[in-house]
């Protein structure tokens, strides 16, 4: 008997040739994929460095409960930000950075009011700053009086 035929004669079975096809992937070979909110974040070019502006609590210590309005404000007119990312030409000039780098990735650094590029994300903004607008490096961002 060849392939295509069965023993008996009211319906044929019909073998296929490979179903599948170039490029597209089973079901069942899919791989869920999360998406990285970090790997959304934009690459510093040259000298600049991304930074992630702080964000007070929502809640003071008193308890009272702050309106999204004003965290926000607060956010984009804080002066105190966590290092995300650095550009490859970071304090890489020996002669304008002789004790090497002021500040490095996930450190909180301090920088003026109305410093670098803001670049609007989910949640937020971003800043870009220049390696040289950082002022200063801070343990512990809370401790810095936050003024809007």
């Amino acid at each position: 008997m060849k392939k295509t035929e069965q023993s008996s004669t009211s319906n044929p079975k019909v073998i296929l040739p490979n179903k599948d096809l170039v490029g597209v992937r089973k079901p069942e070979s899919i791989e869920k994929k999360e998406i990285n909110e970090e790997s959304k974040l934009p690459d510093p070019t040259g000298w600049r460095i991304l930074v992630l502006p702080f964000k007070q609590k929502e809640k003071t210590k008193g308890g009272l409960i702050l309106a999204d309005e004003t965290v926000e404000r607060s956010q984009v007119a804080s002066t105190c930000g966590l290092v995300l990312r650095m550009g490859p030409h970071c304090y890489k000039d020996k002669e304008r950075y002789p004790e090497g780098p002021w500040c490095k990735e996930k450190d909180w650094v301090m920088f003026a009011r109305y410093a670098g590029s803001r670049i609007k994300i989910d949640g937020g903004e971003i800043r870009l700053l220049n390696d040289d607008e950082v002022l200063a490096t801070v343990e512990n961002p809370e401790d810095i009086f936050h003024e809007f």
